[in-house]
């Protein structure tokens, strides 16, 4: 039998589920087919991406699903410090700040609300980084958390690649403190 609050996490994810399909439609209409990166609110993501070469493995591979935090996101998580990353003489803490935005597949709003619907208002995903992200609902909005309580909203969803999609995100997370 189902609790008030389970029936009323149902018919959450229904209406959003109904929300973002009609968003999604919309942005697929208004967008071009193709996005990529290099648009001026993701600068600073590509040169990290640059610089982990990992622009290679997102090109020929995949595909895959990146939470894409916009620049004014690497500003509050600390300009200077993903500079220093940038420029650091060892990647290893670069890319598995990347990583951690990356998950292996193709995962529009629409499956991740499924994936939510399916998991009480909770979904959990392991990002290529090998850490888990939980993604659950805040209002209309999709939000990931990372294992130190770090939260991000998604902010402009399902833009398609040729090898993937990706989600803009308000926020840096993390899979361990920095």
């Amino acid at each position: 039998m189902r609790t008030p609050l389970t029936k009323f996490l149902v018919f959450l994810c229904l209406i959003s589920f109904a929300f973002l399909n009609a968003q999604s439609l919309t942005a697929t209409i208004a967008a071009p087919v193709q996005s990529s990166l290099s648009e001026n609110n993701h600068k600073i993501l590509l040169a990290a991406v640059k610089a982990a070469q990992l622009d290679s493995i997102l090109i020929k591979s995949g595909p895959f699903t990146v939470f894409a935090p916009s620049d004014a996101a690497f500003e509050r998580f600390s300009n200077t410090r993903i500079e220093e990353l940038i420029n650091a003489q060892d990647k290893s803490e670069l890319k598995s700040l990347l990583k951690y935005h990356i998950v292996a597949g193709h995962l529009t709003a629409s499956r991740i609300l499924r994936a939510m619907c399916r998991g009480n208002g909770k979904a959990s995903f392991t990002t290529i980084q090998g850490k888990k992200v939980i993604a659950h609902m805040e209002g209309y909005d999709i939000v990931l958390t990372d294992p130190t309580g770090n939260t991000a909203r998604i902010t402009a969803a399902d833009r398609n690649l040729e090898n993937g999609i990706i989600h803009e995100i308000d926020s840096v997370i993390q899979p361990t403190r920095m």
